[in-house]
């Protein structure tokens, strides 16, 4: 058996409102959209876990998007998209400025039910039966949380979800994805709600993985991955989580690297891990690829070649996020 290609990619396909992201697919007349297709297809991934794609009950636009790959000769038999708790309504005023109903009022920030979700692309089959969804747990269900304390119990602690996803592999053994997208610690006031949130959104694996929850630990082997939207050396967040998310004793990072040449003037982290581009900020690295530790890495990067290589403008005009991928070997 060749290497696995596991990759994660935030492909900012998203729109103000439900289906339209489908129907600029379906027409085929994004430049964004189109681009986007172009890095899948390059990137090459066995199994995908895309991040920023709008969700829909049934899944159509995931398969819009799989039907533009395919006819870019990189079909994906297998797709699954994971239902968000962005724009799910509370009937709460969870913001406190007395007017229900408004996006910070949902469980997660969402014009819509649904906004910028998941989904996962995979050539192996998806193992449907055993996915455990974890993103139905409050917040203040998770032991040490750090939430402020005015936030209602009714909230959920992930913003967009955290999944276990087994992938079966050609010998019917299993490959857990363990799945998720946190919150941006940023876009609140002194009491940093959105900020202890994305900690907590992370410090959820690592109380998974020391049995502290209602849930069983994963079984290995098994592969961390997706936003954590939190640097461990540079911008804003509390770094306490994913620097021992990135250093736990179960896990491995492979530390996937680009090429970029990019220096950003007041960060001290290595800029070659970077993952996104944001203005007035720089680059950062919000996302990961952690698999357990009996597994074995042949390889591993970020889609991010030097700016004079003519595929930088290609991804540019896809996303401000780069691709990142991990080849695991047999």
């Amino acid at each position: 058996m060749a290497d696995l290609r596991v990759a994660t990619y935030n492909i900012d396909l998203w729109a103000k409102g439900p289906g339209l992201a489908l129907q600029s697919l379906q027409r085929g007349d994004n430049p964004s959209q189109l681009a986007a297709v172009q890095v899948i297809v390059a990137l090459d991934a066995d199994v995908l876990l895309l991040t920023g794609i709008d969700y829909d009950l049934h899944g159509d636009t995931i398969s819009a998007l799989e039907k533009r790959l395919a006819e870019a000769g990189a079909p994906y038999r297998y797709r699954l998209p994971l239902r968000p708790n962005t724009g799910i309504a509370t009937g709460l005023d969870l913001d406190g400025n007395g007017i229900l109903g408004e996006p910070r009022d949902a469980q997660a920030y969402g014009r819509w039910a649904g906004e910028g979700g998941m989904a996962i692309l995979s050539r192996l089959p998806i193992d449907t039966a055993h996915i455990r969804d974890f993103s139905g747990l409050l917040w203040a269900d998770l032991p040490g949380n750090m939430m402020p304390p005015d936030t209602s119990a009714a909230q959920l602690l992930s913003s967009t979800g955290a999944y276990e996803v087994p992938i079966t592999m050609p010998d019917g053994s299993s490959l857990r994805l363990l799945a998720y997208y946190a919150s941006p610690p940023i876009f609140d006031g002194p009491e940093d709600r959105n900020g202890r949130r994305n900690h907590d959104e992370t410090a959820f694996w690592l109380r998974l993985l020391a049995g502290d929850l209602a849930f069983k630990p994963p079984e290995p082997p098994f592969v961390i991955l997706g936003q954590s939207n939190l640097d461990p050396a540079d911008g804003g967040g509390r770094k306490q989580a994913i620097t021992a998310l990135l250093r736990h004793s179960a896990l491995q990072d492979p530390a996937p690297r680009g090429q970029s040449t990019r220096h950003d003037p007041g960060q001290s982290g290595d800029p070659a891990l970077d993952t996104a581009l944001y203005p007035k900020i720089g680059g950062l690295r919000v996302e990961v690829i952690l698999p357990s530790k009996d597994l074995h890495v042949s390889g591993a990067g970020v889609v991010w070649p030097p700016d004079a290589d003519p595929t930088a403008v290609t991804l540019t005009a896809a996303s401000r996020h780069h691709p990142l991928w991990v080849d695991l070997a047999p």
